[in-house]
């Protein structure tokens, strides 16, 4: 009878005797054959298994590919006797669960839901399981777990990616405070954005948003970045940073959202009419240029990765009216970079900005 001990090195029957190396288990035969009570210690001489990952995030932009580093090698080092499984795994905002991505046995290769055609093992080198993932999508973000078993040991590390890109507010038509979770989630991907997560938040702080209304992350608490103090936003005697109501009722509670939204595959244009247009005639405008009515975080990714600059309103897809500044000017609203934003206008007449997929 073989019993797997995973604890402390223990020596045999107080003897001296030390073993010249120890990995983390031994096997211990409780009875030997004579079976006259004594134990026989047997130890085996395995090397450790070990995975590395960089310690720094990986960094890319949606609809381009990227690789997620993942090595692995033993210790002392010796040829693995069997095939080596690896398995990839996506790490939920909230932890609650794993999305598997990929298992690869050998040359054979498997990717699961969202990831099939999209991921699969680089093995350019020896002991090598990096992850290749193409058409990178907004919900790939995040941390990811790679797995390599080898016969009985099983060691994993975590690599981190991260797309370039933009954090948006966003309340509905209905006004502030309006959405619990699914419909944040929604109304975020209705806007060609996710629901940002905290490390995305925390990045735009540190970039310069400022907002004090509070809004769901996508791991379920409700949070707001404050770069100035004042009053109504949490005290004029707390520090500047993020804001923090902790987890709420994903059903009961209701806020807005913070979106986030990367680079574009397309281009934003603006159509302007003497006069301006209703947003139907904007929507028949944008048709006839071969486009469609540009959507909020199509905006935000316009203005921050290409720098969209126009100081005239224009009809978005939700029914709002915002306009881009990058260079800040009088007669174009406040002292700073950003979109601003007219709201939801039940009646006027404006431009609007379209967006074509190249």
């Amino acid at each position: 009878l073989l019993l797997l001990l995973g604890a402390t090195l223990l020596r045999p029957g107080g003897g001296s005797y030390q073993h010249p190396f120890y990995n983390g288990f031994y096997y211990n035969h409780v009875m030997n054959d004579k079976g006259d009570g004594h134990e026989n210690v047997v130890y085996f001489s395995v090397a450790k298994l070990m995975v590395e990952t960089p310690k720094d995030p990986v960094y890319s932009s949606s609809g381009t590919n990227v690789t997620l580093p993942c090595h692995y090698h033993h210790e002392p080092e010796q040829e693995a006797k069997r095939k080596i499984r690896i398995k990839w795994s996506k790490l939920r905002d909230d932890y609650t669960k794993e999305q598997d991505v990929l298992v690869a046995i050998g040359k054979t290769q498997v990717a699961f839901g969202d990831f099939k055609g999209r991921a699969s093992l680089r093995r350019n080198g020896r002991r090598e399981a990096s992850l290749v993932l193409s058409d990178l999508r907004l919900q790939d973000a995040g941390k990811y777990r790679c797995e390599v078993i080898d016969g009985l040991e099983d060691e994993s590390n975590v690599v981190e990616l991260r797309l370039q890109g933009v954090v948006f507010p966003y309340q509905p038509r209905r006004g502030q405070y309006q959405l619990n979770f699914a419909e944040a989630e929604r109304a975020c991907r209705e806007q060609g954005a996710v629901v940002a997560s905290f490390s995305q938040l925390l990045q735009a702080w540190g970039e310069g948003l400022d907002w004090c209304n509070a809004g769901w992350l996508a791991d379920g608490t409700v949070q707001y970045p404050i770069r100035q103090p004042r009053a109504h936003c949490g005290g004029l005697h707390l520090a500047p940073g993020i804001r923090s109501y902790g987890q709420r009722h994903r059903h009961l509670h209701r806020f807005d959202v913070f979106c986030f939204s990367s680079a574009l595959r397309g281009e934003i244009f603006y159509l302007e009419r003497p006069g301006g247009m209703t947003l139907q005639e904007g929507r028949q405008a944008c048709e006839n240029a071969g486009a469609s009515v540009a959507r909020v975080g199509q905006l935000y990714s316009a203005w921050k990765f290409l720098g969209l600059d126009r100081c005239d309103a224009g009809w978005l897809a939700d029914g709002s009216v915002r306009y881009p500044i990058a260079k800040p000017r009088a007669n174009c609203g406040p002292g700073e970079p950003g979109v601003r934003s007219f709201g939801f206008p039940t009646a006027g007449r404006f431009g609007v900005f379209c967006y074509k997929e190249r």
